[in-house]
C-alpha cells in the first residue's frame, strides 16, 4: 500500500527561505548586452547587499546565460526552474528585460501522438515536405500520453549543413505545419499562437498567468523597451512571419500573425491588463532613433546604465520589503533549539514514505499502550527505511494521542552539526524546556523555578518554536516549597554528569497524562566511539511515567543493543520485553509494494515502461526490494524509451551500483562538474546551500572538458543554469533542512556518502583538496565579510545597535575545511586568534562551540597555546554575561587582555583588532590606561567528569614533567598530563582492580606509588607509560604482612630511586637498572634526604638532628654532624659551589657547615635559632637561581636571602587565621599562600608587604604545586585550577596606590595627569606609557589637589600645609605653613591661588612665591573663580556671593526680587565670563551679570524634579546643565532649547559627569539584573550623547569607582577603591586615542623590562616650611 507521500525537495520549506531566486526572462536575440551589464554591475552588488544585510543568498538564473544556444534548456525545463523561484524566492523572483524583438519560436521538445499526425497530414496535403520534420521527431509510448518527442541534435544532423541552418529550416517546416492547421480550423488559433510563442513569450505567461496577485506585485518586475527606427526594422512591415508561407504555397487568408503582432499583444495586452489587476511593477520605455543610423552602440549603452541603476533600486526595494523583520531583528540563533530544525527534518524525511509498513501499526500500539517505562527500539537492516519510519510516525503521533496533547521531539543525531555527547544532551533538555515553556537551562544563578504546561495549551510536533505557557490554576507549579527546583548550568564548562541531572529532572517533573513526550532518537547507533552508549547512559531508567523513548538502530550495532539492554534490564517485565526493551524488527517491503511505488513515481514525472521494460524491472526489485532502491531504478527507467534496447545488464545490482550508476549518467548528461558538485556536498561539514554549491563551482580550476573536435582541454564554463538543471535531476536524493537561518542541502542517505568517498575522494590527497578549495571559498566570504564594518553615517536599525551581520555558514564551515586540509596554522591564527571571529560565534550564540575550538587548537599543534587557554578562561568567567550581551565582547576582552600583553604579546594582534574596529565604527570606549585588576584568572581547570562529592584526595604530587598524580581515598589513582591536564584513571590491568593506592611521590621525572598492601610502584614520566613494580625496599621480615608502611619521601638521581619511610632507620636504595636494593643505617629516624648534582654522596637528616653523610659508589658511611638543639632536620640546602650545606631544623633554626671535605666532620659556620617559636614547619620553598628559602609556619611566614643567610623578612597571619602552605612566585617578588578556612589564595607582594591579589577559587583546598610557570591549587575533591605565574607576577607588579583614588587633576596638553589617594602620596601618570613615573612625597595625608591650567605648577593641601611643586622641574619649590585651609582653588590665568578656610581667613596669593595678595573674612562654601581671574564666587548663608580678587572684599551678590529662597547650585561659564548660572531651591533657573549685576529668570523646573547640587555641572557655553540623577535616571536640562530630558540608564545611577562641552555624558550604573554571577553584578561606565541620548559605548568596571571625571578632551577618568586608576577614551570623540597608542608602541621599547624597575620616581618635600603665614 503507498502513502501519500510529497516532493521534498520542491516543496516551500517549513521556514522563511533564506534566498532570493530570481528568474531572468529574456529574449537571448536581443539582450545580450543588457544581460552582460547585469551579471557584471548589478547582481554582484545586489547580493553583497543582500548577504550583509539581509542575511540572505542570491541566485539569479539566466536561461540562455551560455553563449552555446546546444546548452540551453528546454520550456520545461524552464518552467519548473521557474515554479522554484515562485515557490521559494525569499524576495522578488522574476526580472523580465523585453526589448524591440520578440524572438524566435523554438520547437516543443515533445508533441503528442495525434497532435504531431495532425501537423504531418496537413502539410503532406499542401504539398510541403515533412521529410525533416520526420526525421527530427521519434514516437515514444514510455510517455504519457504517447508523443513524439525530438531526437538529440547529434542524431538529426546527420547531412553536411550546419546545426543552424538546419534548425531554421525545420522550424520554418514546424511553424508551416501549424499555420496550416490553424487555416485548415483542425487546429484551434489559441493553440497555434502556443505553439508559435517565443521563448520570452511562453516563460513570461507561464510565470504570471497562474500566480497569486500578491505575488506578482512583490515579486515581478518588467522592463520594456521599445525602439523605434532600428536598423533591423526596416523594411519589415512587408515581410511576413516565419508562420507565412513562401511563394510555393498558397497565401493563407487570413494571414499568420507576425513577430511584431505577438509582441505588441504581450506588451500591449497582457502586461498592462496586470498592472491593473495585479499590480504588476512595469516600466515602459521608448526610445527613438534617427532612421539614418538606427540603435546605435552609444545610446544602448545609454539605456543599459539606465537600466542596470533602476534594477539594483527595484531589487532591493522588493526584497527589503519582503523581509522587514530581518531589518531589525537580532542576529543571534540562541539556544540549541536553532541549530538543527529538527522538526523541519522530520517534515522532509517523511515526504519519502512511499510504503506504508506493517510497522507503523506496531509503533502505534507501542505509543497508545503508554508507561511501558523502558524503550522501543526500531531495528533493520541498511536502507530499510528506519528514518522515514521514524520521521513519519513522529507527525502522527499527535493524531494517534488525540485524547491529549503529546510533546514529540525527534532527534536525527547522525545528521547533527556536533555530535558530542554534551551537545546533543544539552540540545535535548533545552528542547524538552521550550516545548514545556520553561525558561532556558542555561540561565545562571543558584538556581531557579519554573512553570509546566497549561492544560488548554497545545504543542505541535511540526513547529520547532513554542510560545511559552501562561500561569493557570490547573498549571503544575514546580516553584513550591516543597518542590524541587532544576540547578542551572553553564555551557562552557557543563559536565556530562550535569546535564544527565537535568535530563533526569525534566522527564520526570514536566510530562503529564494531558501533556506527554515521546522522545524520538535515530541515528545514535551511527555516532563515532562510544557516544550512542554514553547517550544511552545519560538516561533515566527505568524511564518516568508520560515519557516514552523511541530508538533506532541497525541490526547489526550489537554493541549498541547490548549498551541499551544492559541499561534498561531492570525494566523487564513481560515476555513480550526482550532484554529491557520493546524490539520491532523492520523487514524488507515485498516486491509488490515496490512495483507499486515504482508505478508511482513514473506516474508522477508521466513516464511509464513497456511490459517487456517491466519484467526487468520486477526481476531487479524481487532482488532488492528496499524503497530506496526503488527511487534509484526509478531514476533510470524514467530514461527509457520505448524502443530502449533494455537488458538485464542494464539495471544496477543493489543501492550502490544504482548510485554509482545515477551518477555516472548525470556525468554524461551534465559534464564533469558533477563529481566536483557531489563532493562538494559530501566533504561539507553541515551541507551546503544552492547558492554556496554554485559559488563553488563556478569557481572550481578543475572542472576541464575535453573538446572532441579540437582534442584539447579546455576550461569549462559552469552556468546557474548547469547548477539549477543537476539539482533538478537529484531532488528525489537531497533534503532541506535549516542550520543557523540557511537553508542547505543534505544526502536522504548516508549510503550516497559512502558511494561518492569511494568514487571521486578515494585518496587522502583529493579530499584535502577539495577541503582546500572549500577553505579557500569560505575564507574569502570570511574576509569579504569581516571588510565590511557598518558606516557611522549608515542607516541605524533601532534595535541592532548597528550590529553587523553574521556570515553563519562561514561560522561552521571554515574551521571544518581548514583543519580537514591541513591548515592548522591558518586556522589558529586566522580564526582562533581574531578577535572579529570571536565576535561572530559569540554574536551567533556558538559561545560553546568557540570554547570547545579553542580547547581543541588546531589538532597536535601547540601553537599558541597558553594564549588560547587564557582566552578559554576569560570566556567560561564571562559565558553567562556574554550570552545575555553578546555585542560587550570586545571591551570583555580588551579590559581582560590588557593588563597580560607583556605575558602573551601575540593578543596584541587581538587586540589591535578590536581597536581597529571600534575606530571603524566610531563606537565604544576604549582604554588608554588599564586598572589593575583585583584577580588573576586561571588558565586551566581540569575537574572530573563525575563530581566526587564522596572522595577526597589523600595525597597528590607533580613532577618537573607536568604530571599531576592524586591519590583518593577511596583507593583509585588518577593522573593528569599534557597541557590540558587530560585525566586518566591509574589501573594496572583486570587481575588486579582490588589494589588500592594509598599515597604518591615524586622527584624529578619519577612517580612513586604505594599501595595498602605495601607494593610499591615506580613510573619513568619521561618514558613508556607503564608502571614498573619495585621489591618494597622498607618492608623488614620482622614487620606483618598486614601492617601498612608508607613511603615518606623519596629522591630520584638518574636510575636510582633512594627512599625512606615513616620512623625508620634506614634509607633504601632502589637502583631500576639492576633492580637491586642498597641500604644505608642512620642514628636515628630518617626526615629528609638530598642528593648532590653529582651523585657522589648521600645526605640523610634524622630526628635527632643529625645529618649523616654517606658515599654511594662504596656505601659507607663518611661523616656526621648534629644541630646544637638536637631538633628534627626536615630540610638541607647544598651549595654545591660554595660546598657549603645549611640544615633547616622544625622549628626554622638554621645551621650552616662547611661540607669542602668529604672525609673529616664538617665545620660549623653559623646557626641561628628560634627558640621562641612553638609551631613546626609546615612547608619549605627553595629557589636556588634567586637565593630565597621560604618558612611557612601556621603563625607567619619566613624569607631567608641564602647568599647570605640573613632573614629577609617575615609576614605574620591576621588575627584568628594561620598559614597552613605557601610557596614563592617563579621570579622571587611574591609569595602565595593557603590560610586555613578560605577557599581562595593570597599573593603578598615582598617588597611591600601588601596582599595584592586574591586568586579566587571554589571549594576547600588541599595543596599548592609549583610545576614549571603553572601555580595549581588542588581542590579537596582533586580538582586542579592553574594560574599563570606570569599573570601572577603582572598584576602584583602593575601600578597602585595605596588606597582608593580620591582625586585627579589632567594636563591640557593630555600628556600627563595627577592622582592622589589620601595618603602622602601624589603620583603623576604618563598617558604615553600608562604607569606612574614620579610619586611627590608629602610629610602628611593629602586632602586636596590642584594644578594650574598652564600646568606648570601642582597645587597640593597636606594637614593644613600647601605644597607647590614646579612640574617640569618635579621640585617643591614652597611650603607654606598656618594656612588652616580646607580648600584651595587657582585661577584660569594661574597666577594666583586661593585657600579657603572655614575658620579664619580665606587668603589670595600669588602662585610664583606664596606671597598672600589679599584675604577673605567670609567663608564660601563651593567656591568657584570667574573666568577672568576677577571674583571669588561661593555660597554663604543661603546667598550667593562674589568676592575680589584683589581686595577680598564682598564687591556682589545675587539677589531676587521675585524670590527670597536660598541657592542651592551655580556655575560660571568660561565661554560668557559675565555670567553665572544659579539654581535655587523653587527650582528656579537664572542667569546673573557680574557687571551690571543683573538677574534674568530662563526656567522653572517641574515638581517631579529638583536639583542635586553635588551632581549640578553646566557645560562651558551654559546650553546644558546635569542637574540630577535618581534611580535610573540621568536629568539634564537644556536650557538653548529650554527643554528638559530624561535618560534612562541600565540600572541606578551611581555617579554622573558631563564633559566641558555638553555633548556627552558619562555615568556609572549598577544593574538591574536578577543574576549574581560576578560579571553580571559588576558596575558599568557608560557614555551616552546628549543631543540623541544614544550610547556611544560602555564597559565594567572591575571594582568599585570612587571618582569618575571627564576632561576636556572628552576623556574619562576613573578612580577606583583598590588604588587604580582607568582613562578611557570615547571613540571618534577623544582627541589622539591613536597617538597615545602609537606612541606608547615607541617608548615600549626604553622602558625597564621588569616592572619592578618601573617604580615611581620617588621626589621629597621640603623638609620644613620656607613659607609661614600670619
Amino acid at each position: 500500500m503507498l502513502s501519500t507521500g510529497k516532493d521534498c525537495f520542491s516543496s516551500p520549506s517549513s521556514c522563511s527561505s533564506t534566498c532570493v531566486k530570481l528568474y531572468l526572462c529574456s529574449n537571448p536575440e536581443d539582450s545580450v548586452v543588457e544581460r552582460r551589464a547585469l551579471r557584471e554591475n548589478v547582481f554582484p552588488r545586489f547580493r553583497e547587499h543582500c548577504r550583509h544585510s539581509l542575511e540572505l543568498d542570491v541566485r539569479v538564473i539566466d536561461p540562455f546565460e551560455s553563449s552555446d544556444p546546444r546548452h540551453w534548456p528546454d520550456e520545461n525545463t524552464r518552467q519548473q526552474l521557474i515554479e522554484q523561484c515562485r515557490e521559494s524566492s525569499a524576495g522578488p523572483f522574476l526580472l523580465a528585460l523585453i526589448g524591440h524583438r520578440y524572438g524566435t519560436a523554438g520547437l516543443p521538445t515533445q508533441v503528442e501522438v495525434s497532435e504531431y499526425q495532425l501537423l504531418l497530414q496537413e502539410s503532406q496535403q499542401e504539398g510541403v515536405c515533412t521529410r525533416r520534420l520526420e526525421g527530427a521527431y521519434q514516437r515514444d509510448e514510455n510517455t504519457v500520453p504517447p508523443s513524439y518527442c525530438l531526437r538529440p541534435q547529434a542524431e538529426v544532423t546527420k547531412e553536411g549543413c550546419s546545426n543552424t541552418k538546419y534548425e531554421e529550416e525545420l522550424r520554418r517546416v514546424f511553424q508551416t505545419a501549424v499555420s496550416l492547421c490553424v487555416h485548415n480550423k483542425v487546429m484551434t488559433p489559441d493553440r497555434g499562437r502556443v505553439l508559435c510563442r517565443s521563448a520570452l513569450d511562453a516563460d513570461l505567461r507561464f510565470a504570471l498567468e497562474k500566480c497569486p496577485v500578491g505575488r506578482i506585485s512583490s515579486g515581478c518586475v518588467v522592463y520594456v523597451h521599445k525602439v523605434i527606427n532600428a536598423n533591423e526594422d526596416r523594411g519589415e512591415t512587408q515581410v511576413k512571419s516565419q508562420l507565412q508561407t513562401k511563394s510555393e504555397f498558397k497565401i493563407l487568408d487570413p494571414p499568420s500573425p507576425t513577430q511584431n503582432d505577438l509582441l505588441s499583444d504581450l506588451c500591449d495586452q497582457f502586461l498592462p491588463a496586470l498592472v491593473s489587476s495585479s499590480q504588476l511593477l512595469l516600466y515602459n520605455t521608448t526610445t527613438e532613433c534617427d532612421r539614418r543610423h538606427g540603435y546605435t552602440t552609444v545610446r544602448r549603452r545609454s539605456y543599459t546604465e539606465s537600466l542596470c541603476q533602476q534594477v539594483f533600486a527595484d531589487l532591493v526595494m522588493l526584497t527589503e520589503n519582503l523581509n522587514t523583520s530581518l531589518l531589525g531583528g537580532d542576529t543571534r540563533t540562541g539556544e540549541a533549539l536553532c541549530w538543527e530544525r529538527s522538526e523541519q527534518t522530520c517534515n522532509s524525511l517523511s515526504g519519502f514514505y512511499d510504503i506504508i509498513l506493517p510497522e507503523e501499526d506496531k509503533i502505534k500500539a507501542f505509543v497508545l499502550q503508554r508507561k511501558h517505562r523502558c524503550p522501543l527500539v526500531v531495528t533493520g537492516g541498511p536502507c530499510t527505511g528506519k528514518s522515514v519510519l521514524a520521521a513519519h510516525c513522529a507527525q502522527q503521533i499527535k493524531s494517534w494521542l488525540s485524547d491529549s496533547d503529546p510533546v514529540v521531539i525527534s532527534y536525527f543525531c547522525s545528521l547533527s552539526v556536533n555530535t558530542t555527547p554534551e551537545h546533543l544532551l544539552s540540545s535535548m533538555c533545552s528542547q524538552i524546556a521550550h516545548r514545556y515553556g520553561v525558561q532556558s537551562l542555561s540561565k545562571n544563578g543558584p538556581n531557579f523555578c519554573f512553570t509546566g504546561p497549561a492544560e488548554n495549551k497545545t504543542s505541535s510536533c511540526s513547529t520547532s518554536v513554542l510560545d511559552s505557557h501562561h500561569n493557570h490554576d490547573g498549571d503544575l507549579n514546580l516553584c513550591t516549597k516543597s518542590g524541587p527546583k532544576i540547578p542551572h548550568y553553564d555551557i562552557t564548562t557543563v559536565r556530562l554528569s550535569e546535564l544527565e541531572q537535568h535530563l533526569e529532572c525534566l522527564l520526570s517533573l514536566l510530562p503529564s497524562t494531558k501533556c506527554p513526550l515521546v522522545l524520538i532518537l535515530d541515528g545514535l547507533d551511527q555516532l563515532e566511539d562510544d557516544v550512542a552508549a554514553r547517550i544511552i547512559r545519560s538516561l533515566p531508567s527505568p524511564l518516568p511515567d508520560e515519557v516514552q523513548l523511541i530508538i533506532t538502530a541497525s541490526s547489526n550495532c550489537t554493541h549498541f543493543l547490548q549498551s541499551i539492554e544492559s541499561h534498561y534490564s531492570e525494566g523487564r517485565a513481560s515476555v513480550a520485553k526482550k532484554s529491557g526493551f520493546v524490539c520491532i524488527q523492520l523487514e524488507s517491503v515485498n516486491r509488490k509494494q515496490c512495483g507499486k511505488l515504482m508505478e508511482s513515481l513514473l506516474k508522477t514525472s508521466r513516464r511509464r515502461v513497456t511490459s517487456g521494460q517491466q519484467a526487468l524491472v520486477n526481476q531487479a526489485l524481487t532482488s532488492c526490494c528496499l524503497p530506496l532502491y526503488a527511487r534509484l531504478l526509478h531514476a533510470h527507467a524514467s530514461l527509457w524509451r520505448s524502443d530502449s534496447d533494455v537488458t538485464e545488464s542494464s539495471l544496477p545490482d543493489g543501492v550502490h551500483l544504482s548510485i554509482s550508476s545515477l551518477l555516472d549518467h548525470l556525468e554524461l548528461k551534465h559534464g564533469s562538474f558533477v563529481a566536483c558538485a557531489a563532493s562538494y556536498l559530501t566533504l561539507s561539514r553541515t551541507g551546503l546551500s544552492e547558492a554556496e554549491l554554485a559559488d563553488l563551482l563556478f569557481c572550481d580550476d578543475c572542472l576541464l572538458d575535453v573538446s572532441p573536435a579540437e582534442g584539447h582541454a579546455s576550461k569549462l564554463k559552469v552556468t546557474q543554469v548547469d547548477v539549477e538543471r543537476l539539482l533538478l535531476d537529484l531532488k528525489h536524493f537531497l533534503i532541506k533542512r535549516t542550520i543557523l537561518n540557511m537553508e542547505v542541502l543534505l544526502w536522504v542517505s548516508r549510503h550516497f556518502g559512502l558511494v561518492i568517498k569511494k568514487k571521486y575522494l578515494g585518496t587522502s590527497e583529493i579530499r584535502t583538496r577539495i577541503h582546500s578549495k572549500m577553505a579557500d571559498y569560505f575564507g574569502d566570504r570570511w574576509s569579504c565579510w569581516d571588510r565590511k564594518q557598518p558606516s557611522s553615517s549608515g542607516p541605524k536599525h533601532p534595535s541592532s545597535d548597528n550590529v553587523r551581520r553574521v556570515d553563519m555558514r562561514t561560522l561552521l564551515e571554515l574551521p571544518h575545511h581548514l583543519l580537514q586540509s591541513g591548515r592548522s596554522a591558518e586556522f589558529e591564527h586566522g580564526l582562533l586568534m581574531s578577535s572579529s571571529f570571536h565576535q561572530a560565534m559569540v554574536q551567533t550564540g556558538l559561545l560553546g562551540d568557540l570554547v570547545s575550538m579553542l580547547e581543541a587548537g588546531g589538532g597536535s599543534s601547540k601553537m599558541f597555546l597558553r594564549e588560547r587557554m587564557l582566552l578559554i578562561s576569560i570566556l567560561k568567567s564571562c559565558a553567562c554575561f556574554l550570552q545575555s550581551s553578546p555585542l560587550h565582547l570586545p571591551t570583555v576582552m580588551e579590559t581582560s587582555l590588557l593588563p597580560y600583553l607583556e605575558v602573551f604579546p601575540h593578543l596584541e594582534g587581538y587586540i589591535n583588532d578590536i581597536r581597529q574596529e571600534r575606530r571603524q565604527t566610531r563606537r565604544g570606549l576604549g582604554l588608554v590606561v588599564c586598572p589593575s585588576p583585583c584577580s588573576v584568572p586561571p588558565i586551566r581547570y581540569s575537574g572530573y567528569e563525575v563530581e566526587a562529592n564522596m572522595v577526597c584526595v589523600t595525597e597528590a604530587a607533580g613532577n618537573e614533567c607536568g604530571v599531576v598524580a592524586e591519590v583518593m581515598d577511596d583507593g583509585s589513582a588518577w593522573i593528569r598530563k599534557g597541557s590540558c591536564f587530560d585525566l586518566a584513571q591509574l589501573s594496572l590491568g583486570p587481575e588486579q582492580k582490588e589494589l588500592m593506592f594509598t599515597g604518591v611521590k615524586s622527584s624529578g621525572q619519577f612517580l612513586l606509588l604505594s599501595t595498602q598492601s605495601n607494593r610499591l610502584f615506580a613510573w619513568d614520566v619521561a618514558g613508556p607509560e607503564r608502571l614498573l613494580e619495585i621489591n618494597n625496599p622498607l618492608r623488614t621480615e620482622s614487620q606483618l604482612s598486614q601492617t601498612v608502611n608508607r613511603v615518606t619521601g623519596f629522591v630520584a638521581w638518574r636510575k636510582k630511586l633512594c627512599m625512606w619511610g615513616n620512623g625508620e632507620t634506614f634509607v633504601s636504595v632502589f637502583d631500576l637498572s639492576t633492580e637491586t636494593v642498597t641500604r644505608f643505617q642512620c642514628s636515628s629516624s630518617v626526615t629528609c634526604l638530598v642528593c648532590p648534582f653529582n651523585g657522589s654522596c648521600l645526605y640523610c637528616g634524622q630526628e635527632d638532628g643529625t645529618v649523616s653523610m654517606f658515599n654511594m659508589k662504596t656505601n659507607s658511611l663518611l661523616s656526621t654532624c648534629s644541630n646544637s638543639n638536637c631538633s628534627a632536620v626536615t630540610l638541607i640546602i647544598l651549595h654545591d659551589e660554595k660546598q657549603e650545606m645549611a640544615c633547616i631544623d622544625r622549628t626554622g633554626s638554621i645551621a650552616l657547615w662547611d661540607v669542602a671535605d668529604n672525609i673529616q666532620t664538617p665545620k660549623l659556620i653559623k646557626e641561628t635559632f628560634n627558640p621562641d617559636d612553638l609551631y613546626d614547619i609546615l612547608n619549605s620553598d627553595y629557589s636556588g637561581d634567586i637565593c630565597s628559602l621560604l618558612l611557612c609556619q601556621p603563625h607567619k611566614v619566613t624569607l631567608w636571602d641564602t647568599c647570605d643567610w640573613e632573614l629577609w623578612d617575615q609576614f605574620l597571619a591576621s588575627e584568628g587565621r594561620a598559614f597552613t602552605q605557601a610557596v614563592l612566585s617563579m621570579d622571587g617578588h611574591f609569595f602565595l599562600a593557603l590560610l586555613d578556612g578560605c577557599t581562595f589564595v593570597l599573593v603578598w607582594r615582598i617588597s611591600t608587604g601588601e596582599c595584592v591579589i586574591s586568586l579566587e577559587t571554589n571549594t576547600p583546598p588541599h595543596m599548592l604545586l609549583k610545576l614549571g610557570s603553572d601555580i595549581i591549587y588542588i581542590s579537596q575533591n582533586g580538582c586542579l585550577t592553574t594560574w599563570d605565574a606570569e599573570m601572577i607576577h603582572a598584576v602584583g607588579s602593575a601600578p597602585k596606590m595605596r588606597s582608593g583614588v580620591t582625586g585627579v587633576v589632567v594636563e591640557e596638553s593630555r600628556q600627563q595627569f595627577y592622582s592622589t589617594d589620601g595618603s602622602e602620596n601624589v603620583w603623576r601618570w604618563s598617558l604615553a606609557t600608562g604607569i606612574p613615573d614620579v610619586n611627590f612625597k608629602h610629610c602628611g595625608s593629602v586632602e586636596k589637589l590642584q594644578l594650574s591650567p598652564n600646568g606648570v605648577h601642582l597645587v597640593s593641601l597636606s594637614v593644613g600645609e600647601i605644597y607647590i611643586w614646579r612640574t617640569k622641574t618635579r621640585q617643591n619649590i614652597l611650603r607654606i605653613s598656618n594656612s588652616r585651609a580646607a580648600d584651595i582653588l587657582i585661577t584660569p590665568n594661574s597666577n594666583f591661588g586661593v585657600s579657603m578656610s572655614k575658620q579664619g581667613l580665606s587668603h589670595v596669593w600669588k602662585v610664583a612665591h606664596g606671597a598672600i595678595v589679599c584675604s577673605i573674612h567670609q567663608y564660601l562654601a563651593d567656591a568657584q573663580v570667574s573666568p577672568e581671574s576677577t571674583f571669588l564666587i561661593g555660597l554663604c548663608c543661603g546667598g550667593l556671593l562674589a568676592a575680589s580678587l584683589w581686595s577680598g572684599l564682598i564687591s556682589k551678590r545675587f539677589t531676587c526680587v521675585e524670590n527670597s529662597e536660598s541657592v542651592v547650585a551655580f556655575h560660571t561659564l568660561s565661554e560668557h565670563p559675565d555670567f553665572v548660572v544659579v539654581m535655587i531651591a523653587s527650582g528656579a533657573v537664572y542667569t546673573w551679570k557680574l557687571s551690571e549685576e543683573t538677574v534674568c529668570r530662563h526656567f522653572h523646573l517641574p515638581n517631579m524634579f529638583y536639583c542635586q547640587p553635588q551632581n549640578f555641572q553646566m557645560s562651558s557655553d551654559g546650553s546644558c546643565a546635569l542637574i540630577s540623577t535618581e534611580n535610573d535616571s540621568i536629568n539634564v536640562l537644556d536650557l538653548s532649547r529650554v527643554r528638559l530630558c530624561s535618560f534612562k540608564a541600565e540600572g541606578s545611577v551611581i555617579k554622573a559627569c558631563m564633559d566641558n562641552t555638553g555633548c556627552y555624558v558619562a555615568y556609572i550604573s549598577s544593574p538591574d539584573n536578577s543574576c549574581t554571577c560576578y560579571r553580571h553584578a559588576k558596575l558599568i561606565l557608560t557614555v551616552a550623547r546628549l543631543s540623541d541620548g544614544e550610547k556611544i559605548g560602555s564597559v565594567q568596571l572591575h571594582s568599585k569607582p570612587l571618582l569618575l571625571f571627564v576632561s576636556e578632551q572628552q576623556t574619562v577618568f576613573v578612580g577606583f577603591e583598590d588604588g587604580s586608576v582607568g582613562v578611557y577614551a570615547v571613540s571618534g570623540v577623544t582627541v589622539g586615542e591613536e597617538e597615545f597608542i602609537r606612541e606608547r608602541k615607541s617608548l615600549e621599547d626604553h622602558l625597564e623590562k621588569c616592572p619592578f624597575d618601573r617604580e615611581p620616581l620617588s621626589l621629597f618635600c621640603q623638609d620644613k616650611p620656607n613659607i609661614t603665614w600670619p
